[in-house]
């Protein structure tokens, strides 16, 4: 029999999160195979991906599979709690006034801006010679 699946995507800067989670009796979050604290170097790290799922309460109820691409650690982690802050809004509706006031639900936009020509970086100009 096939077990049921909520699935949910999560982003921050250029990293992309894909999440699959499903009733469990013992709670545990793989992310690409690995298991987070693997995965996630730093204590920090794992801790901000499992922080949606102590923040609703539900962290013994599901298991997590998470697969990140794109961005670095710290952006992946960001990513992986915000497609299980989705994942768990779609499998207990009540729960998305905590994790909305936590801020778990809103994508953070922050990103890299693009180099612009004529210029060094994205806003900073060659120094200015009189002659």
């Amino acid at each position: 029999m096939a077990t049921q699946f909520i699935t949910a995507v999560g982003r921050r800067k250029t990293a992309v999160a894909t999440v699959r989670m499903h009733a469990a009796s013992k709670s545990l979050l793989t992310v690409n195979g690995r298991e987070s604290k693997d995965y996630f170097k730093t204590v920090e790290r794992a801790l901000i991906a499992e922080e949606a799922l102590a923040k609703a309460e539900s962290a013994e109820h599901y298991a997590v599979a998470a697969y990140v691409r794109g961005g670095g650690i710290a952006a992946q982690a960001d990513a992986v709690r915000h497609a299980i802050s989705r994942a768990i809004t779609k499998a207990e509706p009540n729960t998305r006034k905590t994790l909305k006031s936590s801020g778990f639900l809103k994508r953070d936009p922050r990103a890299k801006e693009r180099k612009k020509p004529g210029l060094k970086k994205a806003r900073k100009a060659p120094q200015w010679s009189k002659r």
